[in-house]
């Protein structure tokens, strides 16, 4: 199989960690090579958590600037943030839903126009699949779920060599059995969302 290398960018307590954990599990039940790793920094502090995860016969988890396939982003400027992993042929999958960060809670920045952001990211990538994942996570029993509406937008493209149904087992037996019927369906709704914008 082709490399694939997947950045995925949130903030603190999005879940980016427990989507990057799913994914890795996933890859490993269907026997594809899977390189992560994570960058934390001030999570605790609502600061960015990157994930790197490299699927094929990758000699590294390190995803060099201009080198991914595929963003996931959990939070609009921190998908415009991260543009420089991507090129003229990365598909960008990013959450429309703003978390604003401290600089612009306590006023010494401005948020950018969502507008204006997906403009830039759109004319960057090859394609670009923005919606309000916050939304389909309500919808779906809970704000936390947004991780799993992401994953399955991110399974629909189908540039990871994972298919749908394991995702669905994965998820079923390595989260909480509390958010199993949440996530499961949060991820059904995200799937479909990525299907309707082809």
């Amino acid at each position: 199989m082709d490399i694939k290398r997947l950045i995925i960018v949130a903030v603190g307590g999005q879940g980016n960690l427990l989507a990057s954990r799913v994914l890795g599990e996933a890859a490993l039940k269907a026997d594809v090579p899977v390189r992560m790793s994570e960058v934390h920094g001030m999570a605790q502090r609502g600061g960015v958590v990157e994930s790197a995860l490299v699927f094929g016969q990758a000699q590294s988890s390190i995803i060099s600037d201009g080198d991914a396939d595929v963003l996931l982003g959990f939070e609009p400027s921190e998908t415009l943030r991260a543009m420089v992993k991507c090129n003229e042929n990365t598909t960008v999958i990013t959450s429309l839903s703003r978390l604003s960060p401290f600089t612009v809670t306590t006023g010494k920045a401005a948020y950018p126009d969502l507008s204006r952001l997906r403009k830039l990211i759109g004319e960057k990538v090859s394609r670009l699949i923005a919606f309000d994942a916050m939304t389909l996570a309500h919808q779906a029993g809970s704000a936390l779920s947004v991780n799993m509406v992401l994953l399955g937008a991110l399974i629909e493209t189908g540039i990871l060599p994972l298919s749908a149904d394991l995702i669905r087992d994965i998820i079923e037996t390595r989260t909480k059995k509390a958010f199993v019927e949440t996530n499961t369906k949060a991820f059904n709704l995200g799937f479909e969302k990525a299907r309707q914008l082809r």
